[in-house]
């Protein structure tokens, strides 16, 4: 079992940072003093679940984080800066800041590294996440003690109900558009009405008609689907919330 350092200060560490050729440096002062940091912890830049949902999700529900009076969102890995930039620049993660602790200084003063050398990592962090309030840790996930790499509870989600169940989006909302549909246009308005963000795929720019047809088997525009389910056009989406 890992240990959990619920109401202990954050480990005191300084990282070097390379940004626009030169070098920098930030410390644990300077980033979580006077301040409430939300820090996740990961096992590597460019693996797997923490470039396709550990990251993205953090980045996606940053918005929410600050509306509930988070001030910086960290992530923290044991790779060198220069892993950290391209991965930062591979991600387009601009709402989080990324730390590198080539070192291990930090993980290590935190009680969670670990020895990966069976893959060739070497040390490296385990997966966890965890509130800090004026460099307190104030709350804690740490992924099971288990084989392999769990992803379980550190994921931002867990972390935002956490803060505020309330602030929890209500839905995963996608939407096929196109310039100048009224229709589309109204379908936007009512779900801002019901308080629901989208993902939008608009025609000729990030998409194709023929892609719309072949997911939705529709033609016209909107075609909105809510949870993954195909609710159809903006008439359909009137009664989906009716």
């Amino acid at each position: 079992m890992f240990k959990d350092m619920t109401g202990q200060k954050v480990p005191s560490v300084t990282f070097p940072i390379r940004a626009e050729d030169d070098w920098s440096q930030r410390d644990s002062k300077e980033i979580f003093s006077g301040k409430t940091v939300i820090v996740f912890s990961l096992p590597g830049a460019f693996t797997p679940t923490c470039s396709s949902s550990h990251l993205p999700r953090y980045n996606e529900l940053a918005p929410k984080f600050f509306e509930n009076g988070i001030d910086e969102i960290v992530c923290v890995s044991v790779n060198d800066t220069f892993v950290m930039n391209a991965w930062a620049s591979d991600q387009h993660a601009n709402n989080i800041s990324f730390i590198p602790d080539g070192n291990g200084d930090f993980t290590d003063g935190m009680g969670l590294l670990v020895d990966k050398k069976a893959i060739g990592f070497g040390k490296r962090s385990w997966r966890y996440a965890m509130l800090v309030k004026d460099g307190v840790v104030e709350k804690m996930f740490i992924e099971p003690d288990l084989p392999g790499d769990p992803f379980e509870v550190s994921d931002a989600d867990t972390m935002l109900n956490f803060i505020n169940p309330e602030a929890l989006p209500k839905a995963n909302v996608a939407m096929f558009t196109k310039p100048g549909c009224s229709y589309c246009t109204k379908a936007k308005a009512l779900l801002a009405e019901q308080g629901l963000s989208y993902e939008e795929l608009v025609l000729g720019e990030n998409t194709s008609l023929s892609a719309m047809r072949a997911i939705s088997n529709g033609d016209t525009t909107p075609q909105i689907f809510i949870d993954g389910k195909h609710i159809g056009g903006h008439d359909e989406l009137v009664k989906h919330f009716a």
